[in-house]
């Protein structure tokens, strides 16, 4: 499967180029690892909790993906899915259907080799991710598995998932070298997908935290401490518990991972 084996080229790369950096008398701003990266973002639904539209997946689809570009990642290999592209041409999203994402991810994965980014915000039920143009309405553990590791083996991913009950897809998507934050527990729901909600209280914390963050790692335990505040604050109950799990490969790296700062 090639997990594990030694320290990622991305690593290596940034290596070098700090290296250059250091060396020189004239030092420029060393490109961040996340620049040969690629990324994914999806909204899988346009319905609020009650069932009439919303809004709140594709503001936080739109919002994660520029946001990516100021924690290092190249705007061209960030590609955005949504279940209503038409209704955006400005953020020019693909739809977001199953064969679509699957295509999406693999061609630009075949560019941006450092690794894999794979952001989702849609409701949740007990073993899957709402995605509405799909017949059966939802998109599994297995399937989303089999997108990953076909299109990044052997690549550091981390893959962000905003959802109800998204905490079981944990078990399903583990990697050595993958790292996996879950909006809530495999048994709980998460908050904030009301018609006039801007984000699901996940999204509106990593994108309150992303700014201040310094890794991946930081930026999950700033999310999570930001959530419980928010849910004391609102009276959500039972809190969503957020869940994070980092592959023994990739754990010591993601401190290197650090977001661009300044």
């Amino acid at each position: 499967m090639g997990q594990g084996r030694g320290i990622f080229p991305g690593l290596l790369l940034a290596a070098l180029i700090l290296g250059l950096w250091l060396g020189s008398p004239h030092p420029v701003r060393a490109a961040s690892i996340f620049a040969d990266w690629t990324a994914v973002v999806i909204a899988g639904d346009y319905h609020a909790h009650s069932g009439a539209e919303s809004e709140a997946f594709d503001n936080a689809r739109r919002d994660v993906a520029a946001q990516l570009g100021k924690m290092g990642f190249t705007p061209a290999n960030v590609v955005q899915f949504s279940t209503r592209p038409d209704r955006y041409p400005q953020q020019a999203p693909r739809m977001a259907a199953i064969p679509m994402i699957r295509a999406g991810l693999l061609e630009t994965a075949s560019k941006a080799k450092g690794g894999c980014l794979v952001y989702y915000s849609s409701h949740g039920i007990p073993g899957g991710l709402i995605l509405t143009t799909e017949q059966q309405g939802y998109i599994t553990p297995g399937t989303l598995r089999q997108m990953i590791d076909t299109a990044c083996p052997g690549r550091p991913s981390i893959v962000v998932l905003s959802a109800c009950f998204s905490g079981g897809f944990i078990p399903g998507l583990e990697r050595n070298d993958r790292m996996i934050f879950t909006a809530a527990r495999p048994d709980r729901t998460s908050f904030g997908c009301g018609e006039s909600d801007k984000y699901p209280y996940f999204d509106t914390c990593f994108l309150e935290q992303a700014p201040g963050a310094h890794d991946f790692v930081n930026l999950a335990q700033r999310t999570t401490a930001c959530i419980a505040a928010k849910e004391m604050a609102t009276g959500a109950t039972p809190p969503s518990e957020p869940q994070l799990w980092i592959g023994p490969a990739i754990k010591p790296l993601l401190p290197l991972y650090a977001f661009p700062s300044g």
